[in-house]
């Protein structure tokens, strides 16, 4: 035998290995563990159980805190070095080869809404805390440091992520939550430090990439039977308080012809909306969610009416569009029916296109993982909207069945589950091993 060549192969094979680690890994045949996935989520599905149905872990409660600890030992257990951040965001990080390389982050959030389902956020959160384990497990080093995010009170408007990106003020803070408590005390209760904020805020161009695992929420995929959704875009959601006032008076004595009936006009708006956004092709939509009549009495024709207007797209100017139309409308009933309409924006949040390179990235990873594919925008917000403010941002979806979401009928295969894990395990596998 010859020992000299031996030694040589030896000693010359780990570092031809680690020279030529970027291409091996990129076809990579590394899979998460379907089983452990799906512990964890039947795991996290006991934190928060309501009584009424469903799962209440709503941001700074008691459940909220306790699913935050339940993921903080997984983060652990995984090799990550846990820390909680200024706004009482969860991260879990691993150190990268090189230290002079941005962090690679993904992960989502374990809050709820009150009586919601067990798959909105925890998909994610869960599926990127697998993705450690098994770079864990493997001993795996990827070139740049991984952070596993688990962003707080997601479901009370991007909170935990829009003050990383620097969006959450100090004037937000006086705010009251669903769970009873300011956002301030909120963050205080959950580790955070509210008086410190500033220190959570990350620049632009602190991340190398940010990559966030999600069910769909809606019902394209689970119809079309595809395995994987392919996020084109986050839409622009933008809100208004709607005002509508007429003149209160005696329902039995006035006349029909002699009303100034702020619900009916309101009743005509509502349905102008629908109207408008069904009329032309495009995958807008907008909704008329929230309404209160004043005085509210049988007997009293309504002298006033509150409407609450959501109106969404991934294209800025096509919400503007829609809403001059509504307005425009809007001015026509006033005039018919003696009304007057008022319009004040309360949400203007644009959208978030995902980046190019990112969606190519996940569509190849499932690709050669032999699952199907669909580019498709996300209706919902989502942190990633945050976080696309940082750096390249793209989403991972998994179909919803029978598209239910915030509801105790919520729910995703555990094969779904499985197969976006593996997704995001292999995006971020080759994107590691790419130079931007």
């Amino acid at each position: 035998m010859n020992y000299t060549k031996l030694r040589f192969d030896f000693i010359l094979l780990p570092t031809m290995l680690l020279v030529a680690w970027p291409a091996l890994r990129a076809q990579s045949t590394l899979r998460v563990n379907g089983e452990r996935v799906v512990e964890h989520m039947t795991a996290m599905a006991g934190i928060g159980k309501d009584p009424g149905g469903g799962y209440s872990r709503v941001a700074y409660t008691e459940a909220d805190r306790q699913g935050r600890e339940y993921v903080m030992g997984l983060m652990r257990e995984a090799g990550l070095s846990v820390s909680i951040d200024a706004a009482g965001n969860i991260c879990g990080r691993r150190a990268g080869s090189d230290p002079k390389l941005l962090p690679l982050v993904i992960g989502s959030h374990v809050d709820s809404v009150p009586q919601g389902g067990n798959y909105d956020g925890v998909v994610g959160s869960l599926g990127a805390i697998e993705v450690a384990q098994i770079l864990s497990e493997g001993h795996l080093a990827l070139r740049h440091p991984l952070e596993v995010l688990i962003f707080q009170n997601e479901e009370g408007g991007l909170q935990g992520s829009r003050a990383i990106s620097g969006e959450l003020r100090e004037e937000d803070l006086n705010q009251t939550t669903r769970s009873g408590k300011t956002l301030r005390e909120g963050i205080a209760f959950i580790g955070g430090d509210p008086a410190h904020l500033a220190a959570a805020r990350r620049k632009p161009g602190d991340i190398f990439a940010n990559l966030e695992l999600h069910i769909e929420q809606g019902g394209t995929l689970a119809t079309e039977k595809i395995d994987i959704g392919v996020v084109e875009g986050i839409v622009g959601n933008h809100r208004w308080d709607v005002t509508i006032e007429g003149f209160a008076n005696h329902a039995g004595t006035t006349p029909m012809n002699q009303r100034h009936d702020a619900l009916l006009a309101a009743a005509k708006f509502i349905e102008a909306v629908n109207r408008i956004v069904t009329s032309m092709p495009g995958q807008q939509v907008a909704t008329v969610g929230k309404i209160q009549a004043i005085p509210g009495a049988y007997n009293v024709i309504p002298g006033k009416v509150m409407l609450g207007l959501d109106v969404r797209d991934l294209d800025e100017s096509r919400i503007d569009m829609l809403f001059g139309k509504m307005r425009e409308e809007a001015e026509q009933i006033a005039q018919a029916s003696g009304t007057k309409f008022s319009f004040q924006k309360i949400v203007s949040d644009a959208p978030a296109l995902s980046d190019p390179h990112l969606r190519q990235l996940i569509a190849e990873s499932a690709k050669q993982l032999n699952l199907s594919t669909k580019t498709l925008p996300s209706g919902a917000t989502q942190d990633a909207q945050s976080m696309s403010r940082l750096g390249p941002s793209g989403m991972i979806f998994i179909p919803s069945i029978g598209g239910i979401s915030h509801s105790p009928e919520e729910f995703s295969r555990p094969q779904d589950i499985v197969n976006g894990a593996n997704v995001l395990l292999q995006s971020v596998l080759q994107l590691d091993s790419q130079n931007w």
